[in-house]
């Protein structure tokens, strides 16, 4: 591995895998850095797949040496909030069946990623991965957090029970281009950029969800792309793994910066009536520096301007 943590060409090149939502936001970006790498990807869509179904997933997973399994039932706080029920069933499922059709299918190692929602609601910060059981997660996304925590259960099991390889990294709030900007389903940063960028265009007011007082710790997605790989080749235990920035940011501050570098000049309305979701969220990332010499690169103005450049395009490269 070289300095700064970079995936190894040797480790990739002519190896078959495949990536469950694959065509996603972050999925895409670890596709593109796959096939750099010289891998043979096959990429899973639900469209093609349904991973809750044992059969299907067993066809997904077929003949892959390596699986990274992206593909969920996720969306913000609006939409945790309206889908509690679908939000646990699809994503247990899915999680269950990679992990016991990759076995059967002999898989040599999956990563299979974990959220950073699984955490407690009230967690001393930085999340330390010792704390993850130590408490119920935020009620708006517990149920999400709570499906993905089981990875964490069924990676610890598989291994002791089977001896099979995989890893689960906890991944950070994710943002950068290619992100989902639906203002139904997106996350904080997708949706603020949309909201600055069209009321710069409009000259409209900009009303934003909560009193701004939480705090976030985000990560471009060329950063996590480069983590899930590297825990692929290096990240031989069980045990969660914080990927991230180790850097926190209130949501007010996040606004500022957004309606900053897209150009917007008015006002900005917060409606307190809305949720703030989980105040305090960053994590502790020494764990990931140790195992598998990752450190994220990208900085937050930095990575914000390349998404605002991105959205404000049209959504092109």
């Amino acid at each position: 591995m070289s300095a700064g943590g970079d995936p190894s060409p040797e480790f990739w090149a002519g190896k078959s895998v495949v990536v469950t939502g694959g065509a996603g936001f972050l999925g895409s970006v670890v596709v593109r850095d796959l096939e750099v790498l010289g891998a043979d990807v096959r990429v899973v869509r639900s469209a093609d797949f349904d991973l809750r179904d044992p059969a299907a997933c067993r066809a997904a997973v077929e003949g892959a040496q390596v699986v990274v399994h992206l593909a969920a039932n996720v969306g913000g706080i609006g939409y945790n909030r309206d889908n509690p029920a679908p939000l646990v069933y699809d994503n247990m499922m899915m999680t269950a069946n990679i992990f016991e059709q990759s076995r059967l299918a002999g898989v040599e190692k999956l990563v299979s990623a974990c959220t950073v929602c699984a955490y407690p609601k009230f967690t001393e910060t930085p999340f330390r991965e010792e704390t993850l059981w130590d408490g119920y997660p935020e009620e708006s996304n517990a149920p999400y957090g709570l499906a993905k925590k089981m990875i964490i259960v069924l990676s610890d099991a598989y291994r002791r029970q089977y001896g099979f390889d995989s890893a689960v990294p906890i991944i950070a709030n994710l943002y950068g281009p290619g992100d989902n900007f639906d203002l139904e389903s997106s996350h904080v940063i997708a949706a603020m950029i949309r909201k600055y960028v069209e009321a710069r265009e409009s000259g409209g007011t900009v009303t934003l969800w909560g009193t701004g007082s939480a705090s976030r710790e985000f990560l471009y997605v060329d950063d996590a792309s480069r983590a899930l790989l590297l825990a692929a080749e290096k990240l031989e235990v069980s045990d969660p793994v914080n990927i991230g920035t180790g850097t926190e940011t209130s949501i007010r501050t996040l606004a500022e910066t957004i309606e900053r570098l897209s150009g917007f000049v008015g006002e900005t309305v917060w409606d307190s009536s809305k949720p703030d979701g989980q105040p305090t969220r960053y994590l502790d990332v020494s764990r990931a520096q140790d195992l598998i010499g990752f450190e994220s690169r990208v900085e937050l103005e930095d990575g914000l301007r390349l998404t605002i450049e991105w959205f404000g395009s049209g959504g092109s490269e």
